[in-house]
């Protein structure tokens, strides 16, 4: 059997490119492995330039229906004081809020649109091996059977730790691991749920980022530069360490005090990974796969609804898949490189240490107190990054 897209992975990154496609005509395979999607510790918060893609892609109204809290609100402390509540609808480009949502939820209402808008969706399928080429093959195993198909297009959407990326050859670039979160889901959090909230220290080098999820859940993260001071928090045994760090960052006791676990403790590494150009021979990368941003900066699901957005409309403009596939990699090149430089200097400013990182941000606050400093949060990689941003931003 021949299809236009076979996309492996049926998560955000997969349904979304999938629903688009099948919508506009295209023979679209959705191949999952999961038959039911699990809580794990991610990404689950979407900055307002993402939910200007949600809407681009018509998903924005379903997942408000069905799963997703938005929040108006981003309010910054320093310690446990409020430095700014930001309205994000009235600030931001696109007068959105931020969508948070419980990724498992997520994941099953974007691929039950996906298969409404005429995708075919196979579950508890494993893909044991691509082949790139002018007509690139899938081979699978699943229900007691073996099998094969071909497309003009393998859209690899299978995460951070992507096969379809090392079965097509591509070449990774990675930063140094400098930063390191850890998160975990609570229930019956008695903070404001319209609102994502961000503490950090007057000495900096931490953070915590509480996003709401709905129904008084939160996800909270908990961003650190100082690795060896807080090491690995992931378990049962490290949860009153976690706890412990969000208080001393500013968080207030009685948050915690009145909710309960809700999901697994675990840590990741915040450094980003990345392809050049991630599109060869018949296979293109999509998502986590083609780009893991520093999760510090909450910017994964953004980056990946950008992706599908951007595959989608080229692949839709010509019958030349091949050049469409070469035009979305090269575009994503342009827009990951801006996010990753903006991420790179966030990083220096916000989680630096020593006179060099106290040297910076005494000439880089100011320029967030006068909102000329980038817009990790409104606009994202289409905030300025070149020299002349650099230097107002920096000094340096």
């Amino acid at each position: 059997m021949t299809y236009d897209l076979i996309i492996v992975g049926g998560g955000l990154a997969g349904s979304s490119l999938a629903k688009a496609m099948a919508e506009s005509g295209a023979r679209v395979l959705v191949l999952e492995r999961e038959r039911r999607f699990q809580d794990r510790v991610r990404g689950e918060g979407m900055h307002p330039w993402g939910v200007a893609e949600a809407r681009t892609l018509g998903l924005y109204a379903p997942l408000k229906a069905t799963c997703a809290q938005e929040a108006r609100w981003w309010a910054t402390y320093t310690g446990s004081e409020l430095a700014r509540r930001r309205d994000l609808v009235e600030t931001t480009t696109h007068r959105a809020g931020a969508l948070g949502f419980y990724h498992p939820q997520m994941q099953e209402v974007l691929l039950r649109l996906a298969a409404r808008a005429g995708a075919e969706v196979r579950r508890g399928i494993t893909v044991t091996r691509v082949c790139p080429g002018q007509r690139p093959t899938v081979f699978v195993e699943g229900n007691g059977a073996s099998e094969g198909f071909e497309a003009r297009l393998v859209v690899g959407a299978d995460g951070r730790q992507s096969k379809v990326r090392q079965w097509g050859g591509f070449e990774m670039s990675r930063d140094l691991q400098r930063l390191l979160i850890a998160g975990v889901l609570f229930t019956g959090m008695p903070a404001a749920d319209d609102t994502v909230h961000i503490f950090r220290p007057a000495t900096f080098g931490q953070g915590v980022l509480l996003f709401p999820l709905g129904g008084e859940r939160f996800r909270v993260y908990f961003a650190t530069g100082r690795r060896s001071q807080h090491g690995r928090l992931s378990g049962r045994g490290r949860l009153a360490d976690f706890i412990n760090y969000c208080v001393e960052t500013g968080v207030p006791p009685e948050w915690f005090a009145a909710a309960e676990v809700g999901g697994p403790l675990a840590s990741f590494e915040g450094a980003a990974f990345w392809s050049d150009h991630p599109y060869q021979d018949g296979v293109v990368l999509v998502g986590d796969a083609a780009a893991v941003s520093d999760p510090c900066w909450g910017c994964g699901l953004s980056l990946t609804l950008r992706d599908a957005r951007v595959l989608r409309d080229q692949l839709l403009a010509t019958d030349d898949w091949d050049a469409a596939a070469h035009q979305y990699a090269a575009e994503h090149d342009r827009y990951y490189g801006a996010l990753h430089t903006i991420e790179s200097w966030l990083t220096e400013i916000l989680y630096g240490l020593g006179p060099e990182a106290d040297r910076l941000r005494e000439h880089a606050l100011p320029q967030f107190a006068n909102g000329s400093g980038p817009d990790l949060v409104g606009a994202g990689p289409d905030s300025p990054t070149d020299e002349a941003a650099r230097l107002r931003f920096l000094g340096v």
